[in-house]
Order: C-alpha cells, then structure tokens, then sequence
C-alpha cells in the first residue's frame, strides 16, 4: 500500500467516526422522546450501518463505507474508547453502594445471578449441537455454556443507573437495592468470566494453572503494590495544582497510563485487556471524589462518549440479522425466555422473602434485567475468542437489545404508584451538567448517557 494509499485509508476512517457520531446523534433524540436508555439507540445505530441493514442496499455500501483495510483502525478506536469505560465502571463500582442490609443484597444478588446463570447454561445445552464449531475449531461446552450463563446473569449497572434517575427511583428500597445488588454482581460476574476466558485461551492444564497463577499475582500486585502506590500519588498531585500544574493533565496521564498498563498484563496472563482497566478502577481512590471527577472522570468519559458508539458499530458489523433461519429464531424466543424468567423469578422472589410486595419484587426484577453495553463487551470477548459464531452472537445482541429496552415501557406499568417521582427538572440540575454529558455509572442524579 502506497503512503497516497494510507492516507486516504485514514481519512476514509476518520469519515467514518463521523458518520458514527451523526446517526448516533439521531438515534439518540429518539431514544430520549421514548425514554430509552441512549444504549438502545447506540445498539441500532451499529445494527443499521452493518450488513443487517445498510449492507442490504444495492452495491453493499456498508463494504465501502467501512473497508476490510480500515476495521482493524476502528476496532484500536473502539479499544480505546472501551478500556477507559470499563475503567470508570470499575471506580463506581466502590463499597459506598453497598452500605445498607448486607442480607437483603445478598438475597438479591444471589438469585439473580444464580437462577438466570442457571437457565443460561440449560438453554446453552439445548443450542449447544448447533454451534459446537467455530471456524472449523470444536468448542468446550463448559465455556459455551458459561459465556451464555453470565451473559444472563449480567445486569449492565450503568444503564440500571440512568433508568433509576429517569423514574424518580434512586432512593427508594428498590432503587437501592437493585443498584447494590447490580454493583456485587457486576463484581463477581466479571471474576466468573476471567475463569472462563482463561480456561477458553488455554491449551492444555499446564497453560491454565500459568493463566490462574498469572493472575493470583497480578491481583496481589494491584491490591499490595498500586493501591497504595496511588494513595500517595493522587493527593501529590492535588498539591502540585498551585505549582502551576494541572491535575488533569497530570493525573489524567498518569491513571490513563496505569490503565493501559493494567490491560497490557492482563491480555499477557492470558485473560482480555477489559479485565487489566475494570481492575485497575476497581483499586483506583475515590477521594477527594469532587476533585477528582473534574481532572479524571469527566475526561475520561469525554474520550470514552466519543469513541464507544464505534464500538457499537464494530459489533454491528458482525451481526446479520438477515442471515438468521428459523431455528435461528426458535433459539432467540429460547434465550430471551431464558433472560427474563431468570432474572425477574431470580431478583422477584428473594425480594418477596424479604418483605416487598409483589409489584415491587416485580419492578426490581425488571430493573435487574437490562444489561445494555455489558452484555455485548462479553458477547464480543466470546466471539473474538471464537466461542460464539456470528449466528448465535447475532441472537445474543438482540436479547441484550430486547431485555434493556423492556424496562422503559414495563416499569409504569408494574411499579407501584407511591414509588414513582418524576425526574428533577433541568433548571435545578447543575450548571455544569450537559444534555450530552454521560451518565456516570453509580449516580442516579447525573445527566447523560448511561450503558
């Protein structure tokens, strides 16, 4: 390829970062006049420009808008754009949500990963037969099934968060307790994966017990080494805010560092980069939190808001819905099924145990069922990793697609009526806070997008 060649190649990518941005801006206005979470729109708008829908036109415009030569630069962009929201979901994820009945959280939590992780590996066993192979290589049942039990039992924590604020939920026993059970489970859902993809990356039981070493050390290293590293490091660098440095472009380039960083040693361990930047949140400070929204967050999620809807569309590129036959579609009603009954029955009665009544252990049930951006980040590690088939990877994200948008129309429907306050109005939230502005993963009071 000539360097006249290259160029137009990046420019052709750049062009089509624009033409991402654009219909997602679209999409997004629709998504906001029917109370959808923005996840919703960002999951169409890659399903529109793929094969499914743009690719249906005369010519394939989708092969000329996105060229074979140029996906491998928007999947580093969507790399980018990923790592850097697994880390914020990581620093929100932090033990402030968790204050409150420990019992009643774990009650939640427990049943509303183990019923729907359970159903997930049943319905996988059921499927199983017809995507045993990937690229003429067999796949383990132990790892099909588990990619399918814990992308049942997710439930995506941002997404949950915003649909919480949009209902006026946030402070009530259900919003409570669905968003520090979303956050435990988040937690434990995420370490259950890093088995499985280990265990999926392997070639033999000497290369798992390295990969299961490999990371024993690398959480020590995180825990002993950089937690208290950065207990020193953030305040030092609030302090040399008056020496004319700004913190955030020192901070900002010191954690985006570690982040990458914290990637880089997971992908060696044998494990996805996404691990290396939810871990490396996960140990980041929380304090002094004010301060460090302003330098950290609110960059990071500028970068990420720019960058995540070319990885929706990156997915989308992979997903076919005109290539699905009527198995196909039997298989999707299986799974979706599957998704709801497990999660509404897994948070619904333990919360029934506990005491609510039967629409509120209804409405967290359906609270507990979004998963929006989560699902698809494990979809996509299992077809990278070729677990998945582009078949059963289409069928997926429509569950994901399905279950996120059934919370916006049900919830009126089931919550009780004494639990519904209308959302603050715009005039009494922040100055500085934006209609674009993301939705910080663990705020219920925040404006913006929300995953």
């Amino acid at each position: 390829m000539t360097s006249h060649q290259t160029d137009v190649l990046q420019a052709t990518v750049l062009a089509d970062v624009g033409v991402v941005l654009v219909v997602g801006a679209l999409l997004l206005r629709l998504c906001r006049k029917s109370r959808q979470p923005t996840v919703i729109g960002e999951i169409l708008a890659g399903i529109a420009l793929g094969p499914s829908l743009l690719g249906l036109l005369p010519g394939d415009p989708t092969r000329h808008l996105f060229p074979e030569a140029g996906r491998p630069y928007l999947s580093a962009m969507a790399q980018l754009g990923l790592l850097l929201f697994m880390f914020v979901l990581g620093w929100e994820l932090e033990p402030r949500h968790l204050h409150g009945a420990k019992r009643s959280i774990t009650m939640v939590t427990m049943g509303s990963m183990a019923l729907p992780f359970a159903l997930g590996t049943g319905a996988a066993a059921l499927v199983y037969d017809q995507h045993r192979s990937v690229a003429g290589q067999p796949v383990s049942f132990w790892v099909f099934g588990g990619f399918l039990g814990i992308s049942m039992a997710i439930t995506a924590f941002p997404v949950l968060a915003r649909i919480l604020a949009d209902h006026g939920l946030g402070s009530t026993r259900i919003g409570t307790l669905s968003l520090a059970s979303a956050a435990v489970g988040d937690v434990l859902a995420w370490c259950l994966l890093a088995v499985v993809v280990g265990t999926a990356t392997s070639s033999g039981l000497g290369q798992f017990a390295t990969t299961v070493g490999g990371s024993v050390l690398y959480v020590a290293v995180l825990a002993l080494v950089v937690r208290p590293l950065l207990r020193v490091a953030v305040p030092a660098a609030f302090r040399r805010t008056g020496r004319g440095l700004s913190p955030t472009l020192y901070l900002a380039g010191l954690v985006a560092a570690g982040i990458f960083f914290s990637s880089y040693a997971t992908t060696r361990i044998g494990i996805h980069p996404v691990f290396g930047a939810f871990a490396f949140g996960l140990v980041m400070p929380r304090e002094p939190r004010r301060e460090l929204e302003q330098s950290m967050l609110r960059p990071f999620q500028g970068v990420s808001q720019v960058l995540m809807p070319v990885y929706f569309v990156v997915t989308g590129l992979a997903v076919d819905i005109g290539g699905l036959r009527g198995r196909d579609w039997l298989e999707l009603a299986l799974l979706v099924t599957a998704a709801c009954a497990g999660k509404i029955l897994g948070a619904g009665i333990p919360a029934l145990r506990l005491g609510l009544g039967r629409r509120e252990s209804l409405s967290l049930g359906v609270l507990m069922n979004v998963r929006g951006l989560t699902e698809l980040i494990i979809l996509n590690i299992g077809l990278s990793l070729h677990v998945l088939d582009e078949r059963l990877f289409t069928v997926m994200v429509l569950v994901a697609l399905f279950t996120t948008a059934l919370a916006g129309p049900l919830l009126p429907l089931v919550l009780p009526r004494h639990t519904i306050r209308p959302p603050a109005p715009p005039a009494l939230e922040p100055a500085s806070a934006h209609p674009a502005d993301a939705e910080r993963p663990g705020s219920t009071g925040s404006t913006g997008k929300a995953r």
